[in-house]
């Protein structure tokens, strides 16, 4: 059996290279997949999209070579796909091909050639436009920046700061559902307008003192503040957590608690609690 990372005392990192013809965005999704299964190892994703001839791959190996880095491409074109493969095995990088073996199996099943065209699956139809709204719908209502935006969403998240209330919001945009995010924070007042809304549409978050507590130290710190600062103290955590479960409850509305949970984990979550109550994107 291989020794583990810390057993071996390597840095529980990996450098994964995505490089596409197109965004780069199949590639990204496959990645986060795979690094999900080997928590808590860090993936640090570098995309390197719209590659259109052999001199950017050729400067992508560079670096995926210096840094013992591993490469997976979704090359859509064939002589940029069989570039990649013939030069990472000549210079003994790692690069996994996620599109060419499915495609050739495609052909062969089906008797139909490829069209060899990156991008077709962002082809602008009124799907991907939904998509666009709700993303630009969760940056414009975001941490209740504008809270006109409580009335007009397919889900409100509320909760303290540091539950992932932003992340979660851009995820389920990406899954067309709009949605504005409420802190609650006790010297704030509480927009007016999440007490006339169904408490279907509104989901809030929870979490462990001893989590938060963690987060928000490390929070501070990328900051370059002390970790003692009063916003991450447990006596000022407990007292949000209190203030939020005291509206929670006056909002009538589901709680999930995001303790030592994934935010893919989190939205699988919200989205089975919203179709439960029969909601639907752009509802």
């Amino acid at each position: 059996m291989s020794a583990s990372l810390s057993e071996a005392g390597l840095s529980a990192e990996i450098v994964i290279y995505v490089v596409s013809d197109s965004a780069g965005d199949t590639g990204e999704i496959v990645v986060r997949a795979a690094v999900a299964q080997f928590h808590p190892v860090y993936a640090d994703i570098r995309r390197a999209p719209f590659v259109q001839d052999e001199g950017t791959i050729e400067k992508v190996l560079d670096k995926a070579k210096a840094e013992k880095a591993v490469i997976l491409y979704t090359l859509v074109i064939p002589g940029l796909r069989d570039y990649m493969a013939r030069r990472a095995a000549e210079e003994g990088v790692a690069a996994i091909d996620v599109l060419g073996p499915l495609i050739g199996s495609l052909e062969s099943q089906t008797g139909i050639k490829a069209r060899q065209e990156p991008g077709l699956n962002h082809v602008l139809d009124a799907d991907y436009f939904r998509k666009v709204d709700a993303v630009e719908f969760a940056v414009k209502y975001d941490d209740a920046k504008d809270t006109t935006g409580v009335m007009k969403a397919d889900i409100v998240l509320v909760g303290v700061s540091r539950t992932s209330k932003t992340p979660l919001s851009m995820y389920l945009a990406h899954k067309k559902f709009k949605v504005a995010n409420v802190p609650l924070v006790p010297e704030l007042r509480l927009p007016p307008e999440l007490f006339k809304l169904p408490k279907h549409r509104i989901v809030g978050l929870t979490i462990g003192t001893h989590y938060l507590n963690i987060i928000r130290k490390e929070r501070l710190k990328a900051l370059g503040l002390p970790d003692n600062a009063p916003y991450a103290t447990t006596e000022r955590i407990e007292r949000e957590l209190a203030y939020a479960d005291d509206v929670m409850q006056r909002l009538g509305c589901v709680v999930i608690d995001v303790s030592n949970r994934a935010v893919e984990e989190t939205a699988s979550l919200i989205m089975e609690c919203v179709r439960g109550n029969g909601l639907s994107r752009g509802e």
